[in-house]
């Protein structure tokens, strides 16, 4: 039951209409998904965790903004099986680098031959350890504090917060980070009593994050309804 809410979230993200969403992707997001990225979504499909990816219409902006940013140095926290990460690495360009974080290697395993395949794996340092631990020692290595053009989070939701005081630190004045997931299915805007129960300690924690984001000086935010919600953060100083 649970899974299959999940999925159905996932999938059609916020579109009320499963035509409308299809309609979406085969007009104007799947025509110009390349070929590894197909392979790879298509392939995590079977995984019992599928809900988990990250939705091809989000990609498609985000990969929009790195090209017209022209972002080189990013991090990626929460990578399951890679469709987001595999493709940032074919939208920076080829000396490009990206941190990817995540506590589950086996997941990042499933779509490590697509990413072989496709010719990028040398632009990727996967990361396997705790985020908040991952982020701090990005912060003591020297050279790293305001170096990164770009960050996408899509990991455990009620520590979003910690990850974007860390990230604020290490995104370069004028850079982005970009949260998944913050509309949580539709749930902040419902009553608590409609929501259900497993959803409640995520949704809890994505309204949280979502008054934290709305309110934080140092940035300039957009929220969209892509996907399950993505809201994108501009580091203005």
């Amino acid at each position: 039951m649970e899974f299959r809410v999940l999925k159905q979230v996932k999938n059609t993200g916020l579109l009320q209409s499963e035509e409308l969403h299809q309609y979406i992707l085969k007009t104007s997001v799947y025509p110009q998904e390349l070929e590894p990225l197909k392979e790879l979504r298509e392939a995590t499909e079977s995984h019992p965790k599928s809900f988990m990816s990250g939705s091809p219409l989000a990609g498609q902006l985000i990969s929009l903004i790195l090209k017209l940013t022209n972002a080189k140095k990013t991090i990626e926290v929460g990578v399951f099986t890679g469709y987001s990460l595999l493709l940032t690495a074919l939208s920076i360009p080829d000396d490009g680098k990206i941190t990817a974080i995540d506590v589950d290697r086996d997941a990042y395993e499933i779509g490590l031959p697509f990413i072989q395949k496709a010719g990028v794996e040398h632009k990727i340092n996967f990361v396997l350890s705790d985020a908040q631990i991952a982020l701090d020692n990005l912060l003591q290595e020297e050279g790293n504090e305001g170096s990164f053009d770009f960050a996408f989070v899509d990991a455990d939701k009620p520590n979003y917060k910690k990850y974007h005081e860390r990230l604020m630190k290490l995104i370069k004045v004028g850079g982005m980070v970009a949260y998944d997931n913050t509309l949580w299915g539709g749930t902040v805007a419902m009553p608590e009593s409609e929501v259900l129960e497993f959803m409640k300690p995520n949704r809890e924690a994505v309204v949280e994050l979502n008054k934290v984001l709305a309110s934080d000086p140092q940035i300039e935010i957009a929220q969209l309804p892509l996907g399950d919600g993505v809201t994108f953060c501009r580091r203005l100083y």
